[in-house]
């Protein structure tokens, strides 16, 4: 009787792992919306870590103002994040780098703009609502508040969708793109008698 209760759960742990192994395929490889998004979150969370330590290395150990201690996180996590959404998030490795770098740029640029001014216009608005201030709200909490709700739509309205339908797919600005960055000249693709 142990033996066959000891088979028993052996077969069944078996059986678990090749589910397991399974739903970690589907979440890896699938291109559905939910598994897309999740693959984004797990993108976005490493992109954030590299901008926040990044950042803070630069002010605290090497001297730099917060501007541009800031400004360079950025700008590393937004690489990161390119990387990982190219080869993990979105599977795109049939679409030209070069017209990728040129929409994830403007992805960027308009998050960057909804954000501020997003921020912005929600600070402004709470400060008005007295309401708020009813419920036990601070007013010092009124810029936490309205950061991290516009940061939560542009990631949802903006960011994902932008890349998940424009950014890491084909489009028919790609060959433009590509033409037009080719005509620089460390972009243009080099001859075999140029690497001669």
């Amino acid at each position: 009787m142990t033996q066959d209760n000891s088979q028993h759960h052996e077969s069944r742990a078996q059986q678990m792992k090749e589910k397991g192994k399974a739903a970690a395929t589907k979440m890896m490889k699938s291109d559905s919306l939910v598994f897309t998004f999740l693959r984004s979150t797990i993108s976005s969370q490493c992109s954030s870590w590299t901008d926040m330590l990044i950042s803070f290395a630069l002010f605290a150990w090497a001297g730099f103002g917060p501007f541009f201690a800031t400004a360079v996180g950025a700008f590393v996590g937004g690489v990161v994040n390119c990387i990982i959404n190219y080869r993990f998030t979105f599977h795109a490795q049939g679409i030209s780098w070069k017209a990728v770098v040129v929409k994830f740029a403007f992805v960027w640029a308009g998050s960057l703009f909804f954000n501020s001014y997003g921020t912005h216009l929600l600070y402004y608005l709470f400060q008005k609502w007295t309401l708020l201030e009813e419920l036990g709200f601070r007013p010092d909490g009124y810029f936490a508040a309205a950061r991290l709700l516009t940061s939560l739509i542009v990631s949802l309205a903006w960011n994902f969708l932008m890349q998940r339908y424009f950014v890491f797919r084909n489009t028919k600005f790609d060959n433009r793109i590509v033409g037009l960055l080719e005509r620089i000249p460390f972009l243009a693709p080099q001859t075999k008698e140029e690497n001669n």
